[in-house]
């Protein structure tokens, strides 16, 4: 297959997604694997002087390059994922992970970097480019460049096997949400079901030529059984398949727990490294696992009174309900109902105020407001589905910074939750800006019929999370890319998305696109009123579960994964992973215990399905989105201050924090912009407000 064949290797702006098949991934990728693996070959046998155009500039287009024709097969397996497109790209997996891992495992390329890092001109280095020569030096060593020839392979072979397991521990994920599939015949079990969900299940049950109702394990599906079904024992069955549907059977992932926890703690080892989570943070804001751990126990301290407080009352409302004991399938279901009362509010009075198209209209208009950004959307054939839609971004002076796409609702061969992603990565570029590319996806409620996707505010929440992820891409104006956009410290990358959120609870924003679907008039006031009064409703609750994954992330990381480790010489190499995945379920089951009411909350954790773990970025890091919060809640004071759409503030941001990606440490980025430290004292008022009594 020539090179203009393949579209994987078509080399323009715009990916022909729309002509991109399985059969083109293994040799697209390993044909642009040979051709950087030449490029390194190049730059190591080059007998001149290392300079930073022939070496470390040179490298950064090597890697650049081969990301980006990588890129497009890793985002079609989460978005449109057939049985031939995954077979293909698992194919290539080990290859592409081995390519990574050797980078630094090459003598000839570290005695050249190190080279050029001792010479008179890297002396004389300054900004961004000082920071990467620094970074990159950084990386050769933490990926294992000073080890023997043993240990360097063996740090190959870990890393390959540990790319394998996470990625199959994520189709098992895919697999077991997408196989599930629950029939109810009798439509009384659906009381208290909104009629716009119940009309779906209904229309679902109908495409498969069954009557009734089909439920499936759907972030849309789901939600409105465990949140309003009437109907107890529907929501236990449909709550305890979700959570686990992958603790055993084919997709079982309690073995891959305990081998991904080993492996990953034998590669801080052999790094030389305390333990996974000061191997992992030592790049990060908060540097080591210690001082992650020290700021979960100092948050849950301060948010144990308010959970304690909100625990009384979903208990005491069960009662009244008639639940004597709660149960993890009843605790959405009493809050909704206790919200309800409190506040007479519920999602579905809010859905249709938010229709999508002009919660989209309404956020670039906030985006236009605020920051001086504008956004168009192109009508164009290159997409993996008639979802998906395409828009370009401008800047006050009409310069293109980038293009994106959205991909909104969910299908069985799309993977759940709701994310961004980068293709390309632009920025200054030989005098002149070229534009960035990303992508940024959802599960959110789909439209019924022609009608617009009506969303919860949630839902809209989301969208501005994650637009401002790409806005951090699109935005970058730092000319390395592996220094640019959304490539920084995770505990950093969440501030941008999470200040996005706030708009979405600001009266002035909000009334730019909370119009009712059918008669356009504006969100009443009294129901904003409502809205804004029970936005701390359950928030010590809510703060406390994620406090919970947190810190069992880090205890997994630093406490289990050495023990078992350790103790897997006890065992036949059949039954190690077995045994183990018990005991990692098991100790999950005990850590839970601590930050729940009753032991079923804490049996029924979600570990064997908890991608952002175990197949995603958060491995010893989950600390890092609560840690984003309370920067971003303490950012969001000067916009309060300053006014939410001051185009001055908004600037200073922009040039502060979007645009910089890791240009420079995230502590003196924040500073720029707040001419201070953080202060937490914003993240517990706008969460939980005044000490209970």
């Amino acid at each position: 297959m020539t090179q203009t064949a393949n579209p994987l290797l078509s080399g323009g702006f715009r990916i022909p997604f729309n002509r991109i098949r399985a059969e083109h991934i293994e040799p697209g990728i390993r044909q642009s694997l040979q051709e950087a693996q030449a490029d390194i070959d190049q730059l190591t046998s080059n007998t001149s002087e290392p300079t930073w155009d022939n070496t470390i500039g040179y490298l950064e287009l090597i890697g650049g390059r081969l990301s980006e024709r990588i890129a497009p097969s890793t985002h079609l397996v989460s978005v449109s994922e057939t049985p031939e497109l995954r077979e293909a790209y698992n194919t290539v997996l080990p290859e592409i992970s081995a390519f990574w891992s050797s980078l630094p495992l090459n003598g000839s390329l570290w005695e050249r970097v190190k080279a050029y890092a001792e010479s008179e001109e890297a002396a004389q280095l300054m900004g961004v480019k000082k920071r990467h020569l620094q970074k990159t030096v950084q990386d050769f060593i933490r990926a294992g460049a000073d080890l023997e020839k043993d240990g360097k392979q063996e740090l190959m072979e870990l890393k390959i096997e540990l790319a394998q397991l996470e990625q199959r521990f994520s189709e098992h994920v895919l697999d077991a949400t997408a196989e599930y599939e629950l029939i109810v015949t009798d439509e009384a079990r659906l009381s208290g079901v909104p009629e716009a969900m119940r009309k779906r299940a209904e229309a679902k049950a109908k495409e498969k030529g069954t009557v009734g109702w089909l439920l499936t394990l759907d972030y849309p599906s789901v939600e409105p059984i465990v949140k309003y079904c009437d109907d107890r024992e529907l929501r236990r069955d449909i709550h305890t398949a979700l959570v686990t549907r992958c603790r055993d059977g084919t997709f079982d992932n309690r073995p891959l727990l305990a081998r991904i926890l080993r492996l990953r703690d034998r590669i801080a080892e052999l790094l030389g490294y305390d333990g996974f989570p000061d191997y992992v943070l030592e790049d990060r804001m908060a540097k080591t696992g210690a001082h992650a751990m020290s700021f979960e126990r100092n948050l849950i301290e301060r948010t144990r009174p308010f959970w304690a407080r909100d625990a009384g009352e979903l208990r005491t409302a069960a009662a009244h309900l008639g639940i004597e004991e709660l149960k993890p399938w009843d605790t959405a279901y009493v809050a909704e109902k206790l919200r309800k009362e409190r506040y007479d509010i519920d999602d579905e009075a809010l859905r249709p105020y938010f229709p999508l198209p002009q919660v989209l209209k309404g956020m670039f208009e906030v985006v236009r407001m605020t920051f001086g950004f504008s956004v168009t959307e192109l009508d164009i054939e290159e997409v993996w589905h008639p979802d998906v839609r395409y828009y370009e971004i401008f800047d006050e002076s009409g310069e293109k910074m980038g293009a994106f796409y959205t991909d909104w609702f969910p299908r069985k061969e799309k993977r759940q939750g709701a994310w961004m992603n980068h293709f390309i990565t632009g920025g200054p570029r030989n005098g002149g800006f070229a534009p960035h590319l990303g992508v940024i996806c959802g599960n959110f409620t789909p439209p019924d019929g022609d009608e617009a996707a009506l969303l919860t505010h949630r839902e809209v929440e989301t969208i501005f999370h994650e637009f401002g992820h790409l806005l951090h891409h699109c935005t970058s104006r730092v000319e390395i890319p592996s220094r640019a956009g959304i490539n920084v410290a995770w505990d950093w990358v969440e501030l941008p998305s999470q200040l996005m959120e706030n708009w979405t609870w600001e009266k002035e924003a909000l009334y730019l696109f909370a119009r009712h679907h059918k008669t356009g008039d504006t969100l009443p006031e009294q129901l904003y009123e409502r809205m804004i009064a029970a936005r701390r409703f359950m928030g010590g609750w809510s703060q406390m579960r994620q406090l919970a994954l947190g810190t069992v992330d880090l205890e997994l990381h630093e406490e289990l994964a050495p023990q078992l480790r350790t103790g897997a010489a006890s065992y036949s190499e059949e039954e190690v992973d077995l045994v183990q995945g018990d005991l990692v379920m098991e100790f999950g089951r005990e850590r839970f215990e601590s930050f729940v009411i009753g032991p079923h909350f804490a049996e029924l954790h979600i570990l064997p399905v908890f991608t952002h773990l175990f197949s995603g970025g958060y491995a010893a890091a989950y600390y890092s989105y609560l840690w984003s919060e309370v920067l971003d809640a303490d950012v969001f004071t000067r916009f309060r201050e300053e006014g939410i759409f001051n185009r001055e503030t908004g600037q200073s941001y922009v040039k502060s924090i979007l645009s910089r990606g890791d240009s420079a440490e995230p502590g003196a980025l924040f500073k720029e912009f707040m001419g201070r430290d953080p202060d937490p004292a914003a993240l517990l008022d706008r969460n939980l407000g005044p000490e209970p009594a």
